[in-house]
């Protein structure tokens, strides 16, 4: 029997020929990741493993993002603990304020993850490395403290789906929208505990930051990990951004799928999740008459470059509504220059949008745009489940680039299409 991409990085990492679905394995691990929220924790449950030292300084990162610059006294406490472990520990990639970005953004920036790579992280949406043909997953704390400790990690080989891409996507059009339209069609619970596997000739029209965006997401359908064919554009990204080697694993032909789904890209269209679900999408056209307050464009799903230029295309010579609120929150500091120094910031502020610094911030509704109860807001972040992002009497609505900078100049749930209407 075949292996999937995902099987065969598993069963290298684990010394072994082959793996099949279903099966424990303990893997080598290339990079082991936490951020405020869950690093001290980690910290705890390592120190209580009596170990002087981690397993390889370069080869894991603790970013402070969720609650950074720090909220409150607990967050600087937090963050004080997880410093100063880091600085005992010599572990070299610790992004302090001024350095740091958010996390799933941040890595691949850095050049820490590649094609073929094993990574855990003790946040969710660590699957996000899966853009680059690499196996990444979320883990708990005490399996993040055992994976700086070891460099290993226990794994039950996950079965997969395939998702064969066809097509271009039409104008308005990005990765957002593809990865919510997966979901709203096989539901948050449709891929639990497998590997969702995207290839097919559409791959060539996403770009590296559409798939970053949708193996974001994979989670958010139960999925293990997502993870794409390797292609040009990804060695083009990782030899740009990196100088590790890296591996490429390719799916056999006889590779066994539980299910395959044909997406034709060209027929997706804007696409929003309505609370309190991912999956209860619904498309351009049928959004209705939802007012809002407040526009989040940013979080470790949508605060790229690209994410940024398609917001200021949106927002460009127009007004945000008076009774919304927007907010604009580049990934990193790298993202946040870049968007400065191509004229950006002008059109956001003259639109009358706010920037933050790089921060999850109002995303896990942490700070930076909480939400009042009764207040709505369409945010290109990856969760809208009650409370999410403030009170739970609130609303999130997620959405692309496009749609949130059309919604926020509207003041309502709104297409791009509607702004060329006018």
């Amino acid at each position: 029997m075949g292996m999937t991409m995902t099987q065969k990085i598993l069963a290298a990492h684990a010394g072994l020929e082959s793996v099949k679905p279903g099966q424990l394995i303990m893997s080598d691990v290339d990079m082991v990741l936490g951020n405020d929220i869950t690093s001290p924790v980690a910290v705890n449950e390592f120190k209580k493993l009596g170990i002087s030292k981690v397993f390889d300084k370069e080869k894991i990162a603790i970013v402070p993002d969720h609650f950074c610059p720090n909220k409150d006294i607990k967050s600087a406490e937090q963050v004080k603990y997880i410093r100063e472990f880091s600085k005992e520990m010599g572990i070299v990639n610790f992004f302090e304020v001024g350095q740091m970005g958010i996390e799933h953004a941040l890595l691949p920036e850095k050049g820490l993850v590649v094609a073929g790579d094993v990574v855990i992280g003790a946040d969710s949406h660590t699957c996000t490395y899966g853009a680059l043909g690499a196996f990444s997953t979320g883990v708990g704390s005490t399996d993040m403290a055992c994976g700086m400790a070891t460099g290993k990690a226990w794994f039950k080989v996950p079965e997969a789906i395939r998702f064969e891409l066809r097509g271009k996507p039409a104008r308005w059009v990005s990765g957002k929208d593809i990865i919510l339209h997966i979901i709203g069609m096989i539901g948050v619970d449709g891929a639990l505990y497998k590997s969702m596997e995207f290839t097919g000739s559409g791959l060539s029209s996403l770009s590296i930051d559409d798939r970053f965006t949708m193996a974001n997401m994979a989670i958010e359908a139960g999925g293990k990990n997502g993870i794409f064919e390797v292609d040009e554009k990804t060695i083009e990204y990782i030899r740009e951004h990196s100088d590790k080697s890296f591996k490429v694993y390719e799916a056999d032909a006889d590779a066994e799928y539980t299910e395959t789904h044909i997406i034709e890209l060209d027929k997706i269209k804007p696409t929003v999740s309505f609370p309190h679900l991912p999956d209860n999408t619904r498309v351009e056209g049928k959004f209705g008459d939802v007012r809002i307050d407040q526009v989040v464009i940013g979080s470790c799903t949508n605060g790229r470059m690209e994410d940024m230029r398609m917001a200021a295309e949106i927002l460009k010579g127009r007004k945000v509504h008076p009774d919304v609120r927007c907010i604009i929150i580049p990934a990193t500091q790298k993202i946040w220059r870049q968007a400065m120094n191509e004229g950006l910031f002008d059109i956001f502020i003259e639109s009358g949008a706010a920037i933050s610094t790089p921060t999850c911030g109002p995303c896990l509704g942490g700070h930076m745009g909480i939400l009042a109860k009764g207040e709505r807001a369409v945010a290109t972040t990856n969760r809208n489940f009650v409370g999410r992002m403030g009170h739970p009497g609130s609303e999130v609505y997620l959405a692309s680039p496009y749609v949130a900078a059309a919604s926020a100049v509207t003041g309502r749930v709104s297409s791009p299409a509607e702004l060329e209407e006018v």
